[in-house]
């Protein structure tokens, strides 16, 4: 299977937002080839969900699962830990207040 590096997805999953209408920004540039991608939904109500993704050993698959989830402040405190953790760590931040973020669509699953 071939992977993608990191920067062609946040790329591709930019444009898909964008497509659709969704505002999302890139808050941290992480490392092109291969840094992990973490994905902040902020609903715009002082709410957020932080997304990463995660091996899943039974399907033998990735995919994308909750960091963390509850008041924007919180939600930006784990997202400055995994920073701190990961240096090569991109950060996408998703602004809708319908809470989509299209992380389940085909092709960014």
């Amino acid at each position: 299977m071939i992977r993608l590096t990191a920067e062609f997805w946040v790329q591709a999953y930019l444009a898909r937002l964008r497509f659709q209408g969704i505002p999302a920004f890139v808050v941290a540039h992480g490392d092109d080839t291969a840094g992990a991608v973490l994905v902040k939904l902020n609903t715009l109500d002082g709410q957020a969900i932080a997304f990463q993704r995660s091996y899943d050993l039974m399907s033998d698959e990735r995919q994308w699962i909750e960091l963390t989830k509850g008041d924007e402040r919180e939600v930006d405190t784990s997202v400055r830990k995994q920073q701190e953790f990961d240096p090569d760590l991109w950060v996408i931040e998703v602004e809708d207040r319908m809470g989509r973020h299209l992380l389940g669509e085909p092709g960014l699953e």
